[in-house]
């Protein structure tokens, strides 16, 4: 039986800021639209952060009972350590995904039905990650699912159940924080490559090799902060973001320094870091 820290070690909460920043990004662009909802904006959280969690338990489960994470270096695995049954795990991400639904139920009530079929779509794509007979994960794929639903769908879906309208706004900000969500897939997929192509996980990283994996690393943090200087044309107060370009510099240099296995372990926390920094600047800027 697993304990309550092991749970929550497995809901890998480095990786959470991924959920939580669109929101946050989706709302300073409602605001400076003049027309943030508050209580949506939390429902909209809720939505997120618990398809988020869904994922990971989704991904820990479906890794687990292929035996993709018995040599894993990263954080715990719940299943591949064999702390939790898979049954177990397999029920809580089912469960994640039930309250996202419920959440996202009441926001389409409120605001447009058609809201279900992207909540569905998202469900959809957050189990078929890892699960099922063709993962798309294990088709170097994960990053570009992650770009759609952390970036676009996210920063997006937020503004839209606020102002119901899409501002091109909503499109330019969902950009960046798409990068930086692919950053943190990018960062954990280039520490397990020599695990995932040994067990047969064909991620991008395995695909593209260690070199250009690196590369894109380096793209995912650095592109963010030019895509600023093309909202602060309209908005220049978006020009604050440009005060997380520091923390972007320690998990870049490792990263570009050749840091391997462990040593890439704490550029998922620097790359949240930033993911978060980065992402309150911008959405401050947006909404003054």
């Amino acid at each position: 039986m697993a304990t309550l820290s092991q749970w929550v070690a497995g809901s890998r909460p480095r990786t959470l800021p991924a959920s939580l920043v669109p929101v946050v990004v989706g709302t300073g662009v409602a605001s400076g639209e003049g027309g943030a909802v508050w209580w949506r904006a939390v429902l909209a959280a809720v939505v997120a952060l618990v398809l988020q969690i869904g994922v990971n338990y989704s991904n820990d489960y479906s890794d687990g009972v292929r035996g993709t994470d018995e040599d894993r270096v990263g954080p715990l695995r719940l299943v591949g350590s064999k702390v939790a049954p898979p049954k177990q795990v397999l029920a809580a991400a089912l469960g994640c995904f039930l309250a996202a639904a419920v959440a996202g139920l009441v926001l389409a009530a409120v605001t447009t039905w058609w809201l279900l079929l992207v909540g569905a779509f998202a469900i959809l794509a957050a189990w078929f990650y890892t699960g099922g007979r063709a993962p798309y994960g294990y088709r170097a794929l994960g990053e570009v699912s992650v770009f759609v639903f952390f970036g676009l769908v996210a920063v997006a879906g937020t503004v839209y159940v606020q102002v119901e309208g899409l501002p091109w706004e909503a499109w330019a900000a969902a950009v960046p924080i798409g990068m930086l969500a692919c950053g943190l897939l990018v960062a954990n997929n280039l520490r397990d490559i020599p695990t995932d192509r040994e067990a047969g996980k064909r991620t991008l990283a395995v695909v593209l090799g260690d070199r250009w994996t690196r590369l894109l690393y380096a793209a995912c943090t650095a592109l963010p902060f030019m895509i600023v200087l093309v909202l602060a044309a309209p908005h220049p107060w978006a020009l604050i973001a440009l005060l997380a370009a520091p923390l972007s510099l320690p998990p870049t240099q490792k990263v570009l320094g050749g840091a391997t296995g462990p040593a890439l372990i704490p550029v998922l926390g620097e790359t949240g870091r930033l993911q978060i920094v980065y992402g309150v600047l911008l959405a401050v800027g947006l909404a003054l």
